[in-house]
């Protein structure tokens, strides 16, 4: 055992034994609680790479970069950075930072904490980490990231990954999840973590970057929207994430709350088993077995979303709450494609289409995808579900906790599933590498590719895209993916979401692009 671990053993004893933070506060207005509309399933920063867990541990960890609300580069435990050859990128690490425990933060932390990253079998981060070879440190404040090819994307996908101190690097989710290894250099202290109900943190009060409004933060998991809704109104939580639409007039006419309003950058669609010759989820109206599967007929794809009022979904079910999206990004940012053609709201059209494709009579279905993770995710599979059976198709819709659906869909359980992806970073090729190119575990592609997708063009783009340094000459082939992957309908946009949050009067909070919830961003306007 080394020294380092022994002084950080010795501290963790002695924290445990402490007084719980809750009961020495200063003062009631120090805390914090925030209702999250997600679940989050772990506190492993490295094991399973969605928004609810990434939010969550940014709460206790830092990265190297600092990915801020409007999709910006920051500072953060990196102070700078600089390319030394297309290739290896240089960066200079902040002095002086110390873990929760009292140890220095310094190089071998990074090394072991992107290796890890890269390494565990989960893969979950591997759509950031695919390209690095090799993390090395000249002196313990600088280190090098090699990378197989010139990676344009590579200050994003550092900022995704958190930094653990190196002596809890072999640890698990298990010492995670209960404290032991939750050990960062972030804006917050473990406390206690109850799974599905609740992570209690208190401030950081050296925090490098300066220490939080809140001695005391409770992010409290109420995926149900009136029982959140109910917490803000009787004063249990001080803010609360996705305000329902059946609050809103309540809170906003009420001198003692007030509704926060935001733009994400977060696409919902529908993927489809695209791979598989007899999908398990797709059958004859009868409940007998196709001789093939529908959902390889790019016709039938195309009748299926032109079978969806996508308007009257953002409108009515969920209440304005989105924006009508017809690929991963909003004309103005970078890879959209003026090319992508918009498919509108056609119910004849699509009762011909599934006829050419030799299903006059439609099929059966079932539509899989979680309760509570997104907008008003159980009502939008619904309306979908009768607007699918308009058109002959019969679906029945199954839902399911978000923890035990995540890795279900990705690994291509369903035959078509309600999914989603945050374009963080405000391009194309992070979404597209994750979600539509072909699942490669060594080259970290296709992570979240549950529908089977193998386009070997939209591979190639983006093999070319994600080694090319140039924005000006990046761009086109972004664009050229965002042309097959929604021309071709390999996935199915529906829209991207808004923010909304509900907060009481004395709470000031902007929205950030990711809809993450950060509680050392929310400030106590009473101060």
């Amino acid at each position: 055992m080394t020294r380092r671990t022994l002084n950080r053993t010795a501290l963790a004893l002695l924290l445990s034994t402490a007084i719980p933070a809750a009961a020495i506060a200063d003062d009631g207005d120090q805390k914090l609680a925030i209702g999250m509309s997600t679940t989050f399933t772990t506190l492993d920063p490295h094991e399973a790479s969605s928004a609810p867990n990434n939010a969550a541990s940014r709460h206790i960890f830092d990265s190297l970069i600092n990915r801020g609300g409007a999709a910006e580069n920051q500072p953060q435990l990196a102070t700078e950075w600089k390319v030394l050859d297309p290739t290896h990128w240089q960066f200079t690490l902040r002095e002086g930072v110390k873990f929760h425990d009292g140890t220095a933060f310094d190089a071998e932390d990074v090394i072991a904490s992107l290796l890890r990253a890269r390494d565990l079998p989960s893969q979950s981060f591997a759509s950031y980490t695919r390209n690095i070879t090799n993390v090395t440190a000249p002196d313990p404040f600088t280190v090098v990231v090699e990378t197989s090819v010139p990676d344009p994307m590579i200050l994003n996908s550092l900022s995704r990954i958190r930094i653990i101190s190196a002596d809890h690097a072999k640890d698990g989710v298990a010492e995670f999840d209960d404290g032991s290894a939750a050990v960062g250099t972030g804006p917050f202290k473990f406390v206690s973590y109850a799974p599905g109900d609740r992570l209690v943190v208190e401030r950081n009060d050296d925090y490098f970057a300066g220490a939080a409004d809140w001695s005391d933060v409770t992010l409290r998991m109420i995926p149900d929207d009136g029982a959140r809704l109910a917490a803000l109104l009787s004063g249990d939580l001080d803010l609360i994430e996705t305000l329902p639409a059946e609050g809103m007039e309540r809170v906003e006419s009420s001198k003692d709350y007030k509704a926060i309003w935001g733009q994400s950058t977060r696409l919902v669609f529908l993927g489809m088993d695209v791979s598989k010759d007899q999908s398990p989820f797709v059958k004859a109206k009868d409940g007998s077995e196709l001789d093939k599967n529908p959902l390889k007929d790019e016709r039938v794809r195309r009748a299926m979303l032109m079978a969806m009022n996508r308007p009257a979904i953002v409108d009515r079910v969920m209440q304005k709450n989105g924006t009508v999206a017809d690929q991963y990004v909003a004309e103005g940012y970078f890879g959209h494609s003026d090319d992508v053609k918009r498919v509108d709201y056609d119910p004849e059209g699509a009762k011909a289409l599934l006829a050419e494709a030799g299903y006059p009579d439609g099929f059966k279905l079932t539509l899989h995808g979680p309760a509570g993770r997104y907008v008003k995710d159980s009502e939008v599979l619904q309306a979908i579900g009768q607007m699918l059976a308009r058109i002959g198709i019969d679906a029945s819709v199954e839902v399911m906790p978000w923890s035990m659906y995540s890795d279900a869909y990705s690994e291509g359980q369903f035959s078509v599933f309600f999914a989603s992806w945050g374009v963080n970073t405000g391009e194309v090729s992070n979404p597209a590498i994750a979600t539509v190119a072909t699942r490669n575990d060594e080259k970290g592609t296709g992570r979240y590719n549950g529908g089977g997708i193998n386009d070997t063009e939209i591979d190639a783009l983006l093999d070319q895209a994600t080694s090319t340094l140039e924005e000006a000459e990046r761009e086109p082939l972004l664009k050229q993916v965002s042309d097959l992957t929604f021309n071709k309908l390999w996935i199915l946009p529906l829209h991207y979401e808004n923010v909304v949050l509900g907060a009481r009067a004395g709470i000031d909070y902007t929205p950030r692009g990711d809809k993450y919830t950060l509680a050392y961003d929310v400030k106590n306007a009473a101060k």
